[in-house]
């Protein structure tokens, strides 16, 4: 069943997907850019996406199927969930009383991070608020929270201690020493004003209109990544923006559904917006280099905003030594900004095949997460994607500026397709030396199964096996029966993975809008082996992210990047984990920021080690057995 059009889009909406849809074909069939100006179309008839009758194919003599033939079975592991035994009471407020405004369907972030610096992940959960206009004396305002964590997974409540109990309409959170004073910082993206919280020994303090980095009070925030852009040792931040959103606008617009009257819809009837990158000046403050950076894109016939960002990777893609920034927008074309070494990017995701997906379509893009998952040189980007579309999966094809969507031949495209996906993660949940993929699933209209028989409000988080080379797909779906709690249905949002009880595997939890966290502990029982990486710094980046790790065994290697900044709104922790499979030992490469790299020799698993770019190894901690 298909519901009607939604209003009819505004004519910058138009031309923005006509552009689309030209560009698309032509890198499609010829690989060459065309930039046209094209004339307005009829929006196509959607049901918060697509119809679930006219699934998205491509009449090609090269079509393959949905499904592909695999090999291996994925391992049993199972995840528990311990979200209220292990201390966690958070819920998330979203604000929703009826009025079906856009924010309540985007839900809050995550961050693991060790913000007292004693070795231990702790967990910082964003909060989302009631509307101004809600009734008064309705309770207390909702506030961020942050978890301390006791080093065995457990966790305390310290958010009024450490200076983070505030009230904001939040949505997402990066962490990062921007002042290089040794303990991770917090900036929390919003609707409204962003903010950013220096901390100061395990206290935070609001120095967001000091530094410079608020914002426009009428702009609508999503995800955001501190990275060092410029290669200057300190780290600058990166901002996703989504739509130019009010209530008003939003109540104007109107969206509903036959059969549920007013109801949550797709952004395309609101206008885009620019993404912010501010460069960190050293001093504790910042300066908004947008402009001049090239990281605006306009629609070219209208010259209106292009962008509507959720998701952002930073990546060197090329191997210069300057970080790129792929940009997963919202049912408009992805962006990739490729760093010129200048202080400036051009915007070349159609040139690089990461524009659309493998149909030449834009798609509902929201989190995002690349990694070696082949464990070889060709990299690739994950992308969750809107009810009735594959998630998507752009790999290198042997060649560092040449991507396809390979979604279906890795074995990811039909069992993510009737999913909505916000986050998304790539992790080595079973110790196998391969990097899985976990999807954090749920709709954004409550009442969705009225109108779609199929979709379901609340769905199951989706685990996907790395079989390796072997198989006719590299992924494989883990039966829900087999993996525990993590098949529990939820409102998905958020997703983040660390080692949150010392045991050596990944731990995960997932975000839901309007409701509690999921904390799910690994409760693998393989018997392989690991090992931890934490990187020191000699710069005022002292985490060394953007920092690459290889570890090379008979097995072969394995590349990760020290990347907080991964999945939708979230980070994952900082310290790097290596599944080794049967193997005790490895050896142990680091490219560190800058280009410089160091060969450490061998080293064993079962430990946590810690690497000073200075002085080498500086420290190792033992994994706990359960």
């Amino acid at each position: 069943m298909s519901n009607p059009p939604p209003n009819p889009p505004t004519q910058d909406d138009e031309l923005v997907a006509a552009d689309d849809r030209v560009i698309g074909r032509a890198f499609r069939w010829s690989m060459v850019v065309v930039v046209a100006a094209v004339g307005v179309v009829a929006m196509a008839n959607w049901l918060l996406r697509r119809p679930e009758s006219s699934p998205p194919t491509q009449a090609t003599p090269n079509a393959v199927p949905e499904t592909v033939e695999t090999s291996g079975e994925p391992p049993p592991v199972v995840f528990t969930d311990i979200t209220t035994d292990s201390g966690i009471g958070f819920v998330h407020e979203n604000g929703a009383t009826g009025d079906k405004l856009l924010p309540e369907t985007m839900g809050g972030g995550c961050a693991f991070l060790d913000y007292d610096n004693d070795g231990d992940q702790d967990l910082l959960l964003v909060n989302s608020n009631r509307w101004p206009e809600a009734a008064p004396g309705a309770g207390p305002a909702a506030t961020m929270a942050l978890y301390r964590n006791d080093g065995a997974g457990g966790f305390e409540d310290v958010t009024a201690s450490s200076g983070l109990a505030v009230s904001f309409y939040g949505m997402g959170a990066a962490v990062g020493d921007y002042d290089g004073d040794g303990d991770v910082d917090v900036f929390f993206t919003a609707v409204g004003s962003n903010r950013l919280f220096r901390n100061d020994g395990g206290q935070f303090v609001d120095v967001s209109a000091t530094a410079g980095v608020a914002g426009d009070p009428k702009q609508w925030s999503s995800s955001a990544a501190f990275v060092d852009v410029d290669n200057d040792a300190d780290l600058d931040l990166f901002v996703c923006n989504y739509v130019r959103w009010s209530r008003e606008i939003d109540l104007a617009v109107d969206y509903r559904l036959v059969g549920v009257g007013r109801a949550y819809g797709p952004p395309m009837n609101f206008e885009g917006t620019h993404c912010t990158l501010y460069r960190n000046n050293g001093d504790g403050t910042f300066t908004d280099v947008s402009a001049a950076a090239g990281i605006q894109v306009e629609n070219i016939a209208s010259g209106a905003p292009v962008g509507k960002a959720l998701g952002v990777a930073p990546v060197d893609v090329d191997g210069d030594g300057y970080i790129d920034l792929f940009v997963a927008n919202d049912t408009v074309r992805n962006f990739f900004f490729h760093n010129q070494g200048d202080g400036t990017f051009v915007e070349e995701a159609t040139l690089y095949g990461l524009s659309f997906d493998r149909n030449g379509n834009a798609t509902g893009a929201m989190g995002i997460d690349a990694g070696h998952f082949r464990n070889d040189d060709n990299l690739g980007f994950f992308i969750g994607n809107f009810a009735n579309e594959m998630t998507s999966v752009y790999v290198s094809q042997d060649d560092r500026s040449l991507f396809a969507d390979e979604a279906i031949t890795e074995g990811i495209g039909g069992p993510t397709r009737r999913m909505l996906t916000f986050g998304l993660v790539l992790f080595d949940y079973d110790l196998d030396g391969r990097l899985d993929l976990l999807q954090a699933n749920g709709h954004i209209e409550d009442r969705i199964n009225v109108v779609q028989s199929s979709q379901h409000y609340r769905q199951p988080a989706q685990l996907f096996w790395n079989a390796g080379p072997d198989g006719g797909a590299t992924f494989v779906p883990v039966e829900r029966e087999s993996v525990g709690d993590l098949a529990k249905p939820i409102v998905g949002r958020g997703v983040a993975f660390a080692d949150i009880d010392n045991d050596g595997d990944l731990d995960v939890l997932l975000t839901q809008t309007g409701g509690p966290p999921l904390l799910l502990r690994n409760d693998q029982r393989l018997g392989r082996n690991a090992l931890r990486i934490r990187l020191i710094g000699r710069t005022v980046n002292p985490d060394a992210i953007g920092a690459w790790i290889e570890v090379t065994d008979d097995a072969g290697t394995q590349r990760r990047q020290v990347m907080p900044t991964r999945s939708y709104l979230s980070q994952v922790e900082l310290p790097v984990t290596f599944g080794l499979g049967r193997a005790d030992e490895c050896k142990v490469k680091v490219l560190w920021p800058g280009g410089r790299g160091d060969s450490l020799g061998t080293f064993e698993a079962g430990y946590t080690y810690t690497i000073d770019e200075s002085r080498g190894v500086t420290g190792r901690r033992p994994f706990t057995t359960r």
